[in-house]
């Protein structure tokens, strides 16, 4: 194999910035279309692969490693960029939709497989497995328009936090049983065991090193918000590696930890969330341009009949059955549900899931990278668009959310303030009302009114008006309280809370 040489450098890094950079500038096409942006990266590495410019790339085992990292970076941007009171309650109802659920859309996937693919019912049970886990970077970002409420963002993040660990077990086990020589009727009860002794241990592991090393960084915090960033982003990857050599689920083990260090109150938050992020989205570049790169666009249009037909009992049958089943012990709306049921976009795991049996050694299973590009980029295509829409029409949008802002501030880290963001949506009861009868809580404030695009600082007399966008700052103990009373405002106008008191 020749040398890595400067020269190779130099055109390596020249092709690298250009997909950068055109990566970037899709972010804005994505935005505008409605379209997720991991299908415009998947055609960036097709365009860029043998059938475009013609750079070669057809290893399996390098996009799994590569695949891996990245899941890695993109699972700690999720966990230190959620807070935990958006999702404490959605944590049981998400972790039984990541694990009975995947459960049922792997049997209702797997039974269509075997059908319409004429394969055993080993290989049949992997295809289901490895699309069975959802991608919620790819729900939101056709949703940054579309304001969800906190039970179903919760719910988002939460399965796509917890949905990854199980799955990884259980497309492993299935890869293996379908060797030659694997015993496909093997003890399910052991697989079962070892699978909750993994989840349980990466669990535990995630949690130490996220506790014990975040009170470490409050203690060594350092002046500069970039190191300290690093050293944060770098537990996550730690508990991950502890995880993984310890034969406990590395995927769990870093979610777990980058949430717990994402709701410690560090110093730095921002600069930490920020970094998080930007390692985030490079995480997504790489690995879609990179899974557009090992596809062959002349082998995928064998898979088109098949990818739609499975599809098509993954997203109306498989799973509609998982959500109803996990969620209708815990009362969620039909119209939550329904929602949920749409919202289960499938993105870049499924895909790198599809290079697990080739590294396995799995006979026979090709075919599978090329079935699972297909099905991802269809039904990408069909479910993304129409989310927003999905939306308006179940009535599941909220207009009032509040939104975390994030500033970059010493002051007010060292005061413990938060700012938050709300709009006076166009059925609020926040219309009318005057800021000093929001009666918020000692320590909170309405600092800045946005109308018609110029802001203002308003008196105690300014009429709040629909379409209004309020800033305010509240200290870290008050937080709560003062959204919680605008929401009750918002809901039931400026008397809410006098009947309570009366």
């Amino acid at each position: 194999m020749p040398a890595f040489t400067v020269s190779d450098l130099d055109l390596s890094l020249l092709v690298g910035t250009l997909v950068l950079l055109v990566s970037v500038a899709a972010v804005r096409l994505s935005v505008r279309s409605g379209l997720p942006s991991l299908l415009l990266y998947l055609a960036i590495g097709v365009a860029i692969g043998d059938a475009g410019l013609g750079i070669s790339f057809d290893s399996a085992e390098l996009t799994q490693v590569l695949g891996y990292s990245a899941l890695v970076l993109i699972l700690a941007e999720g966990g230190l960029t959620t807070s935990w009171d958006g999702i404490k309650r959605s944590v049981a109802p998400a972790a039984l939709l990541s694990t009975l659920g995947m459960v049922v859309s792997v049997a209702v996937v797997g039974l269509a497989a075997h059908v319409v693919l004429h394969v055993s019912w080993t290989v049949a049970l992997l295809v289901g497995a490895v699309l069975s886990p959802t991608d919620a970077a790819a729900v939101f970002s056709v949703l940054r328009r579309v304001p969800l409420p906190r039970r179903l963002t919760g719910l988002l993040e939460a399965e796509s936090g917890f949905n990854d660990a199980p799955v990884v077990i259980l497309v492993l086990a299935l890869a293996n049983q379908a060797n030659p020589g694997g015993n496909s009727h093997g003890a399910w009860w052991l697989l079962l065991l070892i699978a909750v002794a993994e989840l349980l241990g990466g669990a535990a592991i995630g949690l130490l090193i996220g506790y014990a090393g975040g009170h470490l960084m409050r203690r060594i915090a350092s002046s500069s918000s970039g190191l300290f960033s690093i050293g944060v982003v770098s537990l996550t990857v730690l508990a991950y590696a502890a995880g993984a050599l310890l034969h406990a689920s590395g995927f769990l083990a870093a979610y777990l930890s980058a949430l717990l260090l994402g709701n410690m109150r560090l110093p730095h938050r921002a600069a930490v969330r920020g970094f998080a992020q930007a390692l985030g989205w490079l995480a997504q570049i790489g690995l879609f341009v990179l899974l557009g790169l090992l596809a062959t666009p002349a082998r995928l249009t064998t898979q088109i009949v098949p990818a739609i037909v499975i599809g098509l009992v993954l997203l109306l049958v498989a799973r509609p059955l998982s959500v109803m089943v996990s969620l209708t012990p815990f009362r969620v709306p039909w119209r939550d549900q329904a929602f949920l049921s749409w919202a289960g976009l499938r993105g870049a795991v499924p895909v790198v899931l599809a290079t697990v049996p080739r590294t396995a050694g799995t006979p026979s299973v090709e075919w599978l990278f090329d079935l699972v590009f297909v099905l991802v980029v269809i039904f990408t295509l069909v479910q993304g668009p129409a989310l927003p829409w999905m939306a308006r029409r179940l009535g599941v949008t909220d207009t009032d959310r509040a939104l975390d802002l994030e500033v970059e501030s010493t002051p007010l880290e060292e005061l413990g303030a938060d700012v938050l963001q709300m709009t006076v949506g166009g059925t609020s009861r926040l219309h009318g009302v005057e800021v000093f009868e929001l009666r918020l809580p000692p320590g909170a404030n309405v600092t800045l009114v946005v109308r018609g695009g110029k802001g203002f600082v308003p008196s105690p007399q300014t009429t709040l008006r629909h379409g209004d966008q309020l800033m305010i700052v509240a200290t870290a103990e008050t937080r709560l309280a003062a959204e919680s009373r605008v929401r009750e405002v918002s809901k039931r106008g400026r008397l809410a809370g006098w009947d309570a008191k009366s």
